[in-house]
């Protein structure tokens, strides 16, 4: 198989239409189901933290588990959304890539 084939066959896999449900009933790229799963999970995780957050306001009755958990969850947040944001730069750069070579 040649490096055109393959290319090809990636490109066309990268812009082809999903065949599901996305979860706002349109069809559209991989890239783009990719795109609005992590945007999922970066709002549940939001939730979490807004949760939590009033959680320690309500009365001033906060205490150290309270806090250490807001805490955890605040440092899975800023992982999560690095992360978000290394995989979708990494894959929206090797699409660039190989529609530079098709």
């Amino acid at each position: 198989m040649s490096d055109m084939t393959v290319t090809t066959g990636l490109t066309t896999m990268a812009t082809a239409p999903l065949n599901g449900q996305r979860p706002h009933g349109s069809s559209g790229s991989w890239f783009e189901a990719l795109s609005d799963a992590w945007g999922a999970t970066l709002d549940r995780q939001a939730g979490k933290l807004d949760t939590l957050s009033q959680q320690l306001g309500n009365g001033g009755q906060d205490n150290p588990s309270q806090i250490t958990e807001l805490t955890a969850e605040a440092m899975r947040m800023s992982f999560l959304s690095n992360s978000s944001s290394s995989s979708l730069d990494s894959v929206g750069k090797a699409l660039e890539t190989m529609a530079r070579k098709s």
